[in-house]
């Protein structure tokens, strides 16, 4: 077509040593800035085999669709368990500007969320951050923590199997904290400032009983509605916050199983994003109240971040 510009093709390797996290996060406040995000989504498949359509769009960003599927067995055959794409199109014209790979949006996107959230909830005195999981979501966690906020000191990762938080450890290098393996997530849970649970967990493996006042929980793993990372304990004691109404509020277990047996309400989600981001918006009320925020990611979060990889590989 005369005159038509061809879309750039983002992948991962390309693109990953060109982005901050910082600059990350960043997008993720602006896009809140922008009148609130028209989006759908669509799942597909058994639990351990789903492929989910997300779209998005954004009035004066543009429109996005992406498209992944996840598999939980691939790790063991040396697959990524995340596969897809991201498409991203003009505003004015809808004409098609990019196509970025799906696991680099959703790594950036995943990690600046949670941290958005952290510098929005955390104490700013946090000094310890405990993740949760030690695989891919993990590592980029701990780099997007210890870049964004600098008061880190000290990062600990378990893992249900050893070796994966040993390995985690040996092969982070350039982080500005003193990183260690953690043997008991019960303890560890006890001692930290910062909990970010990235884990594919059906069952809690975070208790309210192990958190101690003034904690902040960053929840990302749960996708769907038969995964949760906390307990009704840890959700009913705590001040709950989302990264979206629209995309966890009645579709994923970490809030729709403790909704289901009484343990919270709808109303007991205190904010999301596009509040949270308002000047005199509730957030953390005291040092030692426990703040929860669930990372649940959503089209709009991914189209925030994929017009920011554009518009950076394109500069």
């Amino acid at each position: 077509m005369t005159g038509a510009k061809v879309p750039q093709f983002l992948s991962y390797a390309a693109a990953i040593g060109r982005l901050s996290w910082r600059d990350a996060v960043e997008a993720l406040r602006q896009g809140h800035a922008l009148p609130p995000a028209e989006i759908r989504d669509v799942f597909l498949g058994p639990p351990t085999g789903t492929m989910m359509s997300r779209s998005a769009l954004i009035e004066g960003l543009g429109y996005g669709a992406k498209t992944f599927t996840v598999c939980d067995g691939n790790a063991a055959k040396g697959l990524p368990t995340v596969q897809g794409a991201m498409l991203v199109f003009d505003k004015d014209t809808g004409a098609l500007q990019a196509i970025v790979d799906s696991p680099l949006v959703t790594e950036i996107k995943t990690a600046a969320d949670s941290v958005l959230g952290a510098s929005l909830l955390a104490r700013p005195d946090s000094r310890h951050l405990l993740v949760v999981g030690a695989g891919t979501v993990a590592a980029s966690l701990v780099r997007a923590y210890t870049a964004v906020l600098p008061g880190i000191e000290r990062v600990s990762v378990w893992s249900r199997r050893p070796e994966q938080a040993q390995a985690l450890v040996a092969g982070l290098g350039g982080v500005a904290a003193d990183l260690q393996p953690a043997p008991d997530l019960r303890a560890a849970v006890g001692q930290a400032d910062i909990v970010s649970a990235a884990t594919m967990a059906r069952q809690p493996v975070i208790l309210g009983d192990w958190v101690r006042p003034g904690t902040h929980v960053d929840l990302i793993g749960a996708f769907k509605a038969d995964m949760r990372e906390a307990d009704d304990a840890l959700m009913a004691r705590a001040a709950l916050f989302v990264d979206s109404r629209a995309t966890t509020l009645g579709h994923i277990g970490e809030l729709t199983m403790p909704i289901a047996s009484g343990a919270i309400t709808a109303e007991s989600v205190l904010g999301d994003f596009y509040d949270l981001l308002r000047p005199g918006a509730r957030r953390r009320r005291s040092d030692d109240e426990i703040t929860v925020f669930k990372n649940g990611g959503g089209a709009h979060l991914d189209l925030m971040i994929a017009s920011w990889i554009a518009r950076v590989m394109a500069a």
